[in-house]
């Protein structure tokens, strides 16, 4: 994770508007607060929802990556959420995965209609559950490659006792039938009320204007 961690700040420092700033701390704050709510699973682990798919379409992947790291350090070092061993584990498969997957999605998905069309909405929602699952699934795999990994001399799993056969369905049917489709909604609303406030904040809105303005300053 550090060098991602190391880029991702070089590109927050270059996209990144002043006006943007105070919400990549209040992002922050969001992600730390919607993943305490935490319910155990079945294998070990626990399910909720992120915040991870409206921050990479709100303020971009990248700054997603910073916002969500600093929230699930935080989460392991003064409650001991996720531990601390794990935390580039969890960074990568929510800070990473989540925001990437998310943005990618809702940009495939919206295509070029325009920033008030209610497709967008849709395209925010689909990309937050789909989201969600992949980094689920990805946690469960995490899990269930541990037996196969660390065991004592007797082969007794030293860390995660279950296998694939229970950590990866547990994860991910908990997550595709309920923490999924919360994530969905949260993203929705929360899209939808940034679209009809102020939807020149949205990170697709800043990079366009970006590129209008390059074609403007660029020679004849």
């Amino acid at each position: 994770m550090i060098p991602i961690w190391v880029y991702a700040g070089k590109k927050m420092s270059t996209e990144l508007r002043s006006r943007q700033v105070p919400l990549l701390a209040l992002a922050a704050a969001f992600s730390f607060v919607i993943m305490m709510f935490n319910v155990p699973i079945p294998g070990g682990s626990t399910g909720h929802a992120v915040g991870g798919a409206i921050i990479g379409i709100v303020l971009g992947p990248w700054a997603a990556v910073i916002a969500i790291s600093v929230a699930l350090v935080l989460q392991a070092l003064m409650f001991g959420d996720g531990g601390i061993t794990a935390i580039a584990a969890n960074c990568f498969n929510m800070a990473v995965v989540m925001p990437f997957v998310a943005y990618y999605v809702y940009k495939i998905l919206s295509g070029n209609t325009e920033i008030t069309s209610s497709r967008r909405i849709i395209a925010a929602a689909v990309a937050g559950y789909v989201s969600l699952t992949l980094a689920a699934a990805l946690t469960g795999f995490m899990f269930g490659i541990q037996p196969l990994l660390y065991t004592d001399a007797n082969g007794v799993p030293l860390y995660m006792p279950y296998g694939l056969n229970i950590t990866l369905p547990a994860m991910l049917l908990e997550h595709a039938l309920g923490f999924s489709f919360l994530e969905a909604l949260v993203t929705a609303l929360i899209y939808g009320y940034i679209q009809k406030t102020d939807p020149s904040i949205l990170y697709e809105e800043i990079k366009k204007s970006k590129r209008a303005k390059t074609r403007r300053a660029a020679p004849a």
